[in-house]
Protein backbone atom coordinates (compact mmCIF):
# COMPACT_ATOMS: atom_id res chain seq x y z
CA UNK A 1 0.00 0.00 0.00
CA UNK A 2 1.10 3.20 -0.82
CA UNK A 3 1.47 6.37 1.73
CA UNK A 4 -1.44 7.80 1.32
CA UNK A 5 -1.70 11.60 0.65
CA UNK A 6 -4.46 14.13 2.73
CA UNK A 7 -6.63 16.27 1.75
CA UNK A 8 -9.11 18.71 3.59
CA UNK A 9 -12.73 17.12 3.62
CA UNK A 10 -14.26 20.02 1.95
CA UNK A 11 -12.09 18.74 -1.23
CA UNK A 12 -13.82 15.80 -1.70
CA UNK A 13 -17.70 17.27 -1.00
CA UNK A 14 -20.16 16.91 -3.38
CA UNK A 15 -20.40 19.69 -6.32
CA UNK A 16 -23.71 21.23 -5.06
CA UNK A 17 -25.05 23.56 -2.54
CA UNK A 18 -25.44 22.93 0.90
CA UNK A 19 -23.33 19.34 0.78
CA UNK A 20 -21.89 20.82 4.15
CA UNK A 21 -24.30 22.02 6.46
CA UNK A 22 -25.62 22.15 9.06
CA UNK A 23 -29.09 21.06 11.04
CA UNK A 24 -31.24 23.82 11.42
CA UNK A 25 -31.65 26.42 14.74
CA UNK A 26 -33.82 25.53 17.22
CA UNK A 27 -35.97 27.88 16.39
CA UNK A 28 -36.67 26.38 12.93
CA UNK A 29 -37.69 22.99 14.94
CA UNK A 30 -39.28 23.03 17.88
CA UNK A 31 -41.76 20.61 19.92
CA UNK A 32 -44.73 22.44 18.27
CA UNK A 33 -43.83 20.99 15.09
CA UNK A 34 -43.43 17.13 16.10
CA UNK A 35 -46.06 14.75 14.27
CA UNK A 36 -47.00 11.05 14.81
CA UNK A 37 -45.59 10.49 11.60
CA UNK A 38 -43.85 12.17 8.46
CA UNK A 39 -40.22 12.72 7.77
CA UNK A 40 -37.45 11.57 10.85
CA UNK A 41 -35.40 13.98 12.58
CA UNK A 42 -31.95 12.24 13.15
CA UNK A 43 -30.91 13.28 16.52
CA UNK A 44 -27.52 11.88 18.17
CA UNK A 45 -29.44 9.09 19.58
CA UNK A 46 -29.26 7.80 16.07
CA UNK A 47 -25.37 8.19 16.06
CA UNK A 48 -24.65 6.63 19.32
CA UNK A 49 -23.42 3.14 18.51
CA UNK A 50 -21.56 4.42 14.97
CA UNK A 51 -24.17 2.16 13.13
CA UNK A 52 -26.69 4.25 11.74
CA UNK A 53 -30.09 3.20 14.02
CA UNK A 54 -32.94 3.79 11.94
CA UNK A 55 -35.72 3.64 14.59
CA UNK A 56 -36.32 6.01 17.60
CA UNK A 57 -37.18 9.38 16.02
CA UNK A 58 -39.29 11.85 16.13
CA UNK A 59 -40.86 13.59 13.31
CA UNK A 60 -41.90 16.68 11.34
CA UNK A 61 -43.86 16.70 8.46
CA UNK A 62 -42.83 17.18 4.67
CA UNK A 63 -44.11 21.22 4.54
CA UNK A 64 -41.68 21.57 7.69
CA UNK A 65 -39.23 19.14 5.60
CA UNK A 66 -39.26 21.15 2.34
CA UNK A 67 -38.56 24.56 4.30
CA UNK A 68 -35.56 23.21 5.32
CA UNK A 69 -33.65 21.49 2.48
CA UNK A 70 -30.10 22.03 3.54
CA UNK A 71 -30.76 19.52 6.61
CA UNK A 72 -32.11 17.36 4.09
CA UNK A 73 -30.32 14.21 4.34
CA UNK A 74 -29.78 10.81 1.44
CA UNK A 75 -28.27 7.40 1.79
CA UNK A 76 -24.05 7.55 1.96
CA UNK A 77 -24.11 10.95 3.57
CA UNK A 78 -22.38 11.19 6.69
CA UNK A 79 -23.16 13.14 9.75
CA UNK A 80 -21.55 14.42 12.63
CA UNK A 81 -22.82 15.52 16.43
CA UNK A 82 -21.04 18.86 16.68
CA UNK A 83 -22.74 19.61 20.28
CA UNK A 84 -23.26 17.28 23.10
CA UNK A 85 -21.41 13.65 22.30
CA UNK A 86 -18.84 14.72 20.61
CA UNK A 87 -16.92 12.14 18.62
CA UNK A 88 -20.39 11.02 16.88
CA UNK A 89 -20.20 10.45 13.28
CA UNK A 90 -22.60 7.46 11.50
CA UNK A 91 -23.72 7.42 7.68
CA UNK A 92 -27.53 7.34 6.45
CA UNK A 93 -27.76 3.27 5.45
CA UNK A 94 -27.60 2.82 1.68
CA UNK A 95 -31.13 0.91 2.32
CA UNK A 96 -33.12 3.24 4.95
CA UNK A 97 -36.07 2.29 6.39
CA UNK A 98 -37.84 6.32 5.30
CA UNK A 99 -37.46 8.47 2.19
CA UNK A 100 -35.86 11.09 3.72
CA UNK A 101 -34.80 12.13 6.74
CA UNK A 102 -33.88 15.84 8.18
CA UNK A 103 -30.78 16.63 10.74
CA UNK A 104 -31.46 18.21 14.19
CA UNK A 105 -29.66 20.83 15.05
CA UNK A 106 -26.93 19.95 16.72
CA UNK A 107 -25.87 18.14 13.75
CA UNK A 108 -24.09 18.40 10.93
CA UNK A 109 -24.28 16.29 7.40
CA UNK A 110 -21.73 16.09 4.77
CA UNK A 111 -22.09 15.05 1.37
CA UNK A 112 -19.27 13.82 -0.62
CA UNK A 113 -18.48 13.53 -4.53
CA UNK A 114 -18.58 9.75 -4.96
CA UNK A 115 -16.36 9.58 -7.88
CA UNK A 116 -13.58 10.60 -5.86
CA UNK A 117 -15.12 9.44 -2.25
CA UNK A 118 -16.38 6.61 -0.69
CA UNK A 119 -18.43 7.31 2.07
CA UNK A 120 -18.64 4.12 3.64
CA UNK A 121 -14.66 4.07 3.86
CA UNK A 122 -14.57 8.09 5.48
CA UNK A 123 -17.57 6.99 8.27
CA UNK A 124 -14.97 4.15 8.80
CA UNK A 125 -12.10 6.54 9.00
CA UNK A 126 -13.62 8.98 11.30
CA UNK A 127 -14.42 6.04 13.52
CA UNK A 128 -10.81 5.12 13.70
CA UNK A 129 -8.58 6.58 16.26
CA UNK A 130 -6.54 9.35 14.08
CA UNK A 131 -10.34 10.51 12.64
CA UNK A 132 -11.79 10.30 16.00
CA UNK A 133 -8.73 12.61 17.10
CA UNK A 134 -9.15 14.83 14.00
CA UNK A 135 -12.34 15.87 14.99
CA UNK A 136 -11.98 16.08 18.82
CA UNK A 137 -8.87 18.36 18.47
CA UNK A 138 -11.80 21.02 17.29
CA UNK A 139 -14.22 20.24 20.64
CA UNK A 140 -14.74 22.46 23.46
CA UNK A 141 -15.48 21.28 27.11
CA UNK A 142 -16.62 24.48 28.65
CA UNK A 143 -20.14 24.20 29.52
CA UNK A 144 -21.86 21.53 26.88
CA UNK A 145 -18.90 20.15 24.70
CA UNK A 146 -19.22 21.40 21.05
CA UNK A 147 -17.00 21.84 17.86
CA UNK A 148 -15.90 25.22 17.61
CA UNK A 149 -17.12 26.94 14.46
CA UNK A 150 -18.80 23.51 13.72
CA UNK A 151 -19.08 23.83 9.73
CA UNK A 152 -15.60 25.72 9.23
CA UNK A 153 -13.99 23.02 11.65
CA UNK A 154 -15.41 20.04 10.03
CA UNK A 155 -14.51 21.30 6.11
CA UNK A 156 -10.88 21.60 7.20
CA UNK A 157 -10.48 18.85 8.38
CA UNK A 158 -7.58 16.60 6.98
CA UNK A 159 -8.57 13.05 5.62
CA UNK A 160 -6.65 10.45 3.58
CA UNK A 161 -7.17 10.50 -0.22
CA UNK A 162 -6.34 6.75 -1.04
CA UNK A 163 -7.20 5.61 -4.21
CA UNK A 164 -10.52 4.64 -4.76
CA UNK A 165 -10.07 0.84 -5.07
CA UNK A 166 -8.30 0.86 -2.02
CA UNK A 167 -11.51 2.80 -0.40
CA UNK A 168 -13.87 0.52 -1.84
CA UNK A 169 -12.03 -3.14 -0.46
CA UNK A 170 -11.60 -1.36 3.35
CA UNK A 171 -14.79 -0.48 3.10
CA UNK A 172 -16.18 -3.51 2.06
CA UNK A 173 -14.28 -5.73 4.49
CA UNK A 174 -15.29 -3.44 7.60
CA UNK A 175 -18.99 -3.41 6.05
CA UNK A 176 -19.39 -7.32 5.53
CA UNK A 177 -18.94 -7.36 9.16
CA UNK A 178 -21.19 -4.33 10.20
CA UNK A 179 -23.80 -5.57 7.47
CA UNK A 180 -24.07 -9.11 9.45
CA UNK A 181 -24.60 -7.07 13.14
CA UNK A 182 -27.26 -5.54 11.10
CA UNK A 183 -29.00 -8.73 9.99
CA UNK A 184 -28.56 -10.01 13.71
CA UNK A 185 -30.39 -6.38 14.56
CA UNK A 186 -32.82 -7.37 12.81
CA UNK A 187 -33.88 -11.04 13.80
CA UNK A 188 -33.83 -9.59 17.34
CA UNK A 189 -36.23 -7.08 16.36
CA UNK A 190 -38.45 -9.50 15.10
CA UNK A 191 -37.65 -11.92 18.35
CA UNK A 192 -38.37 -9.36 20.77
CA UNK A 193 -41.88 -8.29 18.99
CA UNK A 194 -43.03 -11.88 18.66
CA UNK A 195 -42.19 -12.05 22.44
CA UNK A 196 -44.51 -9.39 22.84
CA UNK A 197 -47.26 -10.96 20.89
CA UNK A 198 -46.82 -14.44 22.51
CA UNK A 199 -47.70 -12.37 25.79
CA UNK A 200 -50.80 -10.15 24.53
CA UNK A 201 -52.11 -13.62 23.35
CA UNK A 202 -51.76 -15.59 26.53
CA UNK A 203 -53.07 -12.72 28.62
CA UNK A 204 -56.28 -12.92 26.74
CA UNK A 205 -56.70 -16.86 27.70
CA UNK A 206 -59.03 -17.13 30.74
CA UNK A 207 -57.37 -17.29 33.71
CA UNK A 208 -55.65 -13.80 33.87
CA UNK A 209 -55.75 -11.88 36.81
CA UNK A 210 -54.47 -8.39 38.60
CA UNK A 211 -52.44 -8.15 41.46
CA UNK A 212 -49.69 -5.82 42.95
CA UNK A 213 -46.42 -5.90 41.35
CA UNK A 214 -44.47 -5.84 43.90
CA UNK A 215 -45.79 -9.58 44.67
CA UNK A 216 -45.03 -10.85 40.87
CA UNK A 217 -41.95 -9.47 40.54
CA UNK A 218 -38.36 -8.73 42.77
CA UNK A 219 -36.91 -5.05 41.67
CA UNK A 220 -33.60 -4.55 43.13
CA UNK A 221 -32.18 -0.52 42.87
CA UNK A 222 -28.79 0.04 41.27
CA UNK A 223 -25.93 1.29 44.11
CA UNK A 224 -24.59 4.83 44.05
CA UNK A 225 -20.99 4.57 42.44
CA UNK A 226 -18.44 7.32 43.17
CA UNK A 227 -17.46 9.14 39.94
CA UNK A 228 -14.47 9.95 41.47
CA UNK A 229 -13.70 5.67 41.37
CA UNK A 230 -14.85 5.35 37.80
CA UNK A 231 -11.61 4.67 35.49
CA UNK A 232 -10.71 4.32 31.72
CA UNK A 233 -12.09 1.40 29.78
CA UNK A 234 -11.20 -2.64 31.14
CA UNK A 235 -10.39 -0.87 33.94
CA UNK A 236 -12.04 -2.82 36.89
CA UNK A 237 -15.52 -3.67 36.05
CA UNK A 238 -18.14 -2.18 33.49
CA UNK A 239 -21.10 -0.12 34.94
CA UNK A 240 -24.52 0.10 33.69
CA UNK A 241 -25.80 3.50 34.09
CA UNK A 242 -28.96 4.64 32.63
CA UNK A 243 -27.65 6.63 28.92
CA UNK A 244 -26.25 2.72 28.53
CA UNK A 245 -29.87 1.10 27.93
CA UNK A 246 -30.27 2.24 24.39
CA UNK A 247 -26.32 1.01 23.27
CA UNK A 248 -26.06 -1.64 25.76
CA UNK A 249 -22.73 -0.88 25.57
CA UNK A 250 -21.25 0.75 29.15
CA UNK A 251 -18.58 3.71 28.62
CA UNK A 252 -17.61 3.75 32.26
CA UNK A 253 -15.85 0.95 34.40
CA UNK A 254 -15.16 1.34 38.10
CA UNK A 255 -12.46 -0.26 40.87
CA UNK A 256 -15.00 0.70 44.10
CA UNK A 257 -16.52 -2.62 45.35
CA UNK A 258 -19.94 -1.90 47.50
CA UNK A 259 -21.34 -4.38 50.09
CA UNK A 260 -24.45 -3.98 48.05
CA UNK A 261 -24.02 -3.86 44.58
CA UNK A 262 -26.04 -6.18 41.40
CA UNK A 263 -24.16 -7.96 38.33
CA UNK A 264 -26.43 -7.60 35.68
CA UNK A 265 -26.08 -10.20 33.46
CA UNK A 266 -26.94 -10.77 29.40
CA UNK A 267 -30.26 -10.85 28.87
CA UNK A 268 -31.43 -9.62 32.14
CA UNK A 269 -34.42 -7.40 32.52
CA UNK A 270 -33.62 -3.47 33.54
CA UNK A 271 -35.30 -0.28 33.46
CA UNK A 272 -34.40 3.30 33.55
CA UNK A 273 -35.64 5.65 36.62
CA UNK A 274 -35.45 8.75 35.10
CA UNK A 275 -37.24 10.32 31.84
CA UNK A 276 -38.67 7.08 30.13
CA UNK A 277 -39.85 3.75 31.53
CA UNK A 278 -39.12 1.17 29.64
CA UNK A 279 -37.98 -2.21 30.88
CA UNK A 280 -35.61 -3.95 28.03
CA UNK A 281 -33.56 -7.30 27.96
CA UNK A 282 -29.94 -6.31 28.86
CA UNK A 283 -27.86 -7.29 25.92
CA UNK A 284 -24.57 -5.62 26.44
CA UNK A 285 -21.74 -7.88 28.47
CA UNK A 286 -22.34 -8.78 32.61
CA UNK A 287 -21.76 -5.24 34.55
CA UNK A 288 -22.91 -3.30 37.28
CA UNK A 289 -26.13 -1.95 38.08
CA UNK A 290 -25.53 1.87 39.04
CA UNK A 291 -28.05 3.94 40.36
CA UNK A 292 -30.89 5.06 38.88
CA UNK A 293 -31.25 2.14 37.20
CA UNK A 294 -32.79 -0.99 38.54
CA UNK A 295 -33.14 -4.70 37.88
CA UNK A 296 -36.20 -7.16 37.75
CA UNK A 297 -36.66 -10.69 38.43
CA UNK A 298 -39.79 -13.22 38.39
CA UNK A 299 -40.56 -14.24 42.65
CA UNK A 300 -43.59 -16.74 40.83
CA UNK A 301 -41.00 -18.56 38.36
CA UNK A 302 -40.96 -17.01 35.06
CA UNK A 303 -37.96 -15.99 33.44
CA UNK A 304 -36.56 -12.70 31.49
CA UNK A 305 -39.91 -12.55 28.97
CA UNK A 306 -42.43 -12.79 31.63
CA UNK A 307 -40.30 -10.10 34.06
CA UNK A 308 -40.25 -7.70 30.71
CA UNK A 309 -43.74 -8.12 29.79
CA UNK A 310 -45.10 -7.70 33.35
CA UNK A 311 -43.17 -4.60 34.03
CA UNK A 312 -44.15 -2.68 29.93
CA UNK A 313 -47.75 -1.99 31.01
CA UNK A 314 -47.41 -0.79 34.74
CA UNK A 315 -44.25 1.49 33.93
CA UNK A 316 -46.34 2.97 30.65
CA UNK A 317 -48.73 3.94 33.23
CA UNK A 318 -46.22 5.87 35.35
CA UNK A 319 -44.65 7.35 32.28
CA UNK A 320 -48.18 8.71 31.19
CA UNK A 321 -49.00 10.06 34.39
CA UNK A 322 -45.62 11.89 34.62
CA UNK A 323 -45.38 13.43 31.17
CA UNK A 324 -44.93 17.22 31.37
CA UNK A 325 -42.57 17.15 34.25
CA UNK A 326 -39.21 18.90 33.51
CA UNK A 327 -37.68 15.20 34.09
CA UNK A 328 -40.11 12.59 35.28
CA UNK A 329 -38.66 10.42 37.87
CA UNK A 330 -39.78 6.64 38.99
CA UNK A 331 -39.61 6.24 42.96
CA UNK A 332 -40.08 3.34 45.10
CA UNK A 333 -43.29 4.23 46.06
CA UNK A 334 -44.38 4.36 42.59
CA UNK A 335 -44.43 0.90 42.30
CA UNK A 336 -45.19 0.09 45.52
CA UNK A 337 -49.15 1.18 44.06
CA UNK A 338 -48.49 0.01 40.57
CA UNK A 339 -50.94 -3.21 38.99
CA UNK A 340 -49.65 -5.84 37.05
CA UNK A 341 -51.82 -8.31 34.65
CA UNK A 342 -50.45 -12.20 35.17
CA UNK A 343 -51.70 -14.56 32.61
CA UNK A 344 -53.28 -17.63 34.93
CA UNK A 345 -50.66 -20.30 35.95
CA UNK A 346 -51.34 -22.61 32.79
CA UNK A 347 -50.97 -19.46 29.75
CA UNK A 348 -47.50 -18.44 32.11
CA UNK A 349 -46.02 -21.98 31.75
CA UNK A 350 -47.06 -22.30 28.12
CA UNK A 351 -45.15 -18.51 27.79
CA UNK A 352 -42.54 -19.84 29.34
CA UNK A 353 -42.16 -22.62 27.09
CA UNK A 354 -42.45 -20.43 24.40
CA UNK A 355 -40.61 -17.70 25.38
CA UNK A 356 -37.33 -19.43 26.07
CA UNK A 357 -35.91 -20.41 23.01
CA UNK A 358 -36.64 -16.80 21.49
CA UNK A 359 -34.71 -15.32 24.45
CA UNK A 360 -32.05 -17.53 24.05
CA UNK A 361 -31.54 -16.66 20.28
CA UNK A 362 -31.72 -12.83 21.64
CA UNK A 363 -28.95 -13.59 24.15
CA UNK A 364 -26.95 -15.63 21.54
CA UNK A 365 -27.42 -13.08 18.84
CA UNK A 366 -26.16 -10.04 21.08
CA UNK A 367 -23.00 -12.22 22.16
CA UNK A 368 -22.47 -12.41 18.47
CA UNK A 369 -22.72 -9.07 17.90
CA UNK A 370 -20.09 -8.09 20.31
CA UNK A 371 -17.87 -10.48 18.94
CA UNK A 372 -18.16 -8.91 15.26
CA UNK A 373 -17.71 -5.52 16.47
CA UNK A 374 -14.59 -6.38 18.59
CA UNK A 375 -13.21 -8.06 15.23
CA UNK A 376 -13.78 -5.02 13.49
CA UNK A 377 -12.90 -2.52 16.16
CA UNK A 378 -9.47 -4.65 15.82
CA UNK A 379 -8.81 -4.88 12.18
CA UNK A 380 -9.71 -1.06 11.71
CA UNK A 381 -6.71 0.80 12.82
CA UNK A 382 -4.49 -1.84 11.04
CA UNK A 383 -6.33 -1.52 7.74
CA UNK A 384 -6.05 2.35 8.04
CA UNK A 385 -2.59 2.35 9.00
CA UNK A 386 -1.39 -0.46 6.22
CA UNK A 387 -0.45 -2.78 8.53
CA UNK A 388 -3.24 -5.06 7.45
CA UNK A 389 -3.43 -6.24 3.88
CA UNK A 390 -6.81 -6.14 2.35
CA UNK A 391 -6.51 -9.45 1.11
CA UNK A 392 -5.78 -10.75 4.74
CA UNK A 393 -8.65 -8.84 6.28
CA UNK A 394 -11.09 -10.40 3.53
CA UNK A 395 -9.85 -13.79 4.77
CA UNK A 396 -10.30 -13.12 7.99
CA UNK A 397 -13.84 -11.12 7.75
CA UNK A 398 -14.87 -14.45 5.46
CA UNK A 399 -14.11 -17.10 8.58
CA UNK A 400 -16.06 -14.87 10.81
CA UNK A 401 -19.28 -14.39 8.77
Amino acid sequence: MTEWRYVEYQEIAAQEKSAFSMGPFGSKITKENYVNTGVPVVRGVNLARGIFIDDDFVFITNEKADEIMSANVDPGDLIFTHRGTIGQVSMIPREPRFNRYVIGSSQVKTRLDESTAVPEFYYYWFRSTEGQRSILANASTVGVPGIATPLTSIRKLLVPLPPRREQEGIAAVLGALDNKVVANERIASTTDELIQELWDIHLREPGSRKTSLIDVLSITFGAPFKSSEFSSENTGRPLLRIRDLKTFTPKVWTTQRLDKETLVATGDVVAGMDAEFRPVFWLGEEALLNQRVMHVRSRIGGGSPLCREAMRGPLALVESYKTGTTVAHLNKSDLATLLVEIPSEEAVSSFESATAPLHKRLVGGAAENRTLTALRDTLLPQLMSGKLRIRDAEKIVGDAV
